[in-house]
């Protein structure tokens, strides 16, 4: 497991010029991340997504982000997303555990 605090720093340092967290919050470059746990790839409403991450079809989950943060295009070949990834095993743990805190309607 993550820690929320340290993954909150992450995000702001890494994420936070494309994406939002919060309900109802605005997409930016990257679409808004609330109620991605449990959600497929390439359906938050109003964000226009590339085909490629539309059909890859996975579920958001803790298993999934972890693969997709080390490496966005290896792991969605054709995505838009031009960040190259978070290499650190602990980083990706604790901004995962930050995200699931921030995005979940269920805390």
């Amino acid at each position: 497991m993550g820690d929320i605090k340290k993954g909150k720093k992450v995000f702001v340092q890494k994420c936070s010029q494309c994406h939002t967290v919060e309900e109802a919050g605005r997409h930016k470059v990257g679409p808004n991340l609330w109620g991605l746990f449990g959600r497929k790839t390439g359906q938050a409403a109003g964000y226009s997504y590339t085909q490629a991450n539309i059909d890859k079809g996975i579920v958001w989950e803790e298993k999934t982000l972890m693969i997709y943060l080390e490496n966005p295009k290896k792991y969605i070949p054709g995505t838009k997303m031009i960040f190259s990834g978070i290499r650190k095993k602990r980083e990706r743990l604790d901004i995962i555990a930050y995200l699931k805190d921030a995005t979940s309607p269920c805390k």
